[in-house]
């Protein structure tokens, strides 16, 4: 095989750079950069998982807007979709579906994205089995006085507030600006810790990861409307 001239080698590689470079660009293209929120948001905010209902001990408690809870409402509590939110929830079960307010905080329990009031719990029959695979869809916002708060990340809950001082002042040289939230619950007053100063769900969801790994805790990501 005769070898070829220095010239012609050149001109090859150099249409390869070009090509790699068109073919990385046409990927960029196509595989845009994951957001953590849609245009608009919250309108067009879409979640699937599993539902719970909050009722009878939670019934005339103060809600995270200051408002009293009320079970024979249509409203529900999400961690981070902003207060004021209409959302659309659809039982992917029995296909049934309700419209809801946000206007509470929770659930704190792992593997569930949203507490349906009493009321919501039963416009799509989920009141016998307590949980349900739902989709959430948000079709409207009234934002409140201030607009949406931070998110945060929420790495302890306690009854006895000196634990809750403690667990706050191990974290305090990584996170100087964590605070204490007083709630009150059927149970009794808890005392939630709660971290960071995030403004995007995937810094927030980061930390919440790593510090579950080095305190050992179930940590949530939580939006501070305070």
């Amino acid at each position: 095989m005769r070898p070829q001239p220095l010239a012609r080698i050149a001109s090859g590689l150099a249409a390869a750079v070009a090509l790699c470079g068109v073919l990385a660009l046409q990927s960029c293209r196509s595989s845009p950069a994951q957001v953590d929120r849609p245009p608009g948001y919250p309108i067009g905010f879409i979640q699937r998982g599993v539902a719970s209902w909050y009722g009878p001990g939670f019934h005339g408690n103060k809600t995270a807007n200051g408002e009293q809870y009320n079970m024979y409402q249509l409203t529900a509590a999400h961690r981070t979709l902003p207060l004021g939110s209409i959302a659309v929830v659809r039982s992917l079960t029995s296909g049934r579906q309700v419209t809801v307010r946000i206007n509470d905080r929770g659930p704190f329990v792992k593997g569930r994205v949203l507490d349906l009031s009493l009321a919501g719990a039963k416009a799509i029959g989920m009141t016998g089995k307590g949980t349900d695979e739902v989709e959430l869809r948000v079709i409207g916002y009234v934002p409140k006085a201030g607009g949406m708060g931070v998110l945060r990340v929420q790495i302890g809950s306690f009854a006895d507030p000196r634990n809750a001082r403690a667990l706050l002042a191990q974290v305090g040289p990584e996170f100087p600006d964590g605070l204490i939230r007083e709630v009150d619950l059927p149970e009794g007053p808890r005392y939630r810790v709660q971290v960071g100063h995030f403004r995007t769900e995937s810094e927030a969801q980061a930390a919440s990861a790593r510090l579950d790994r080095k305190l050992n805790v179930e940590s949530f990501v939580v939006r501070d409307d305070g």
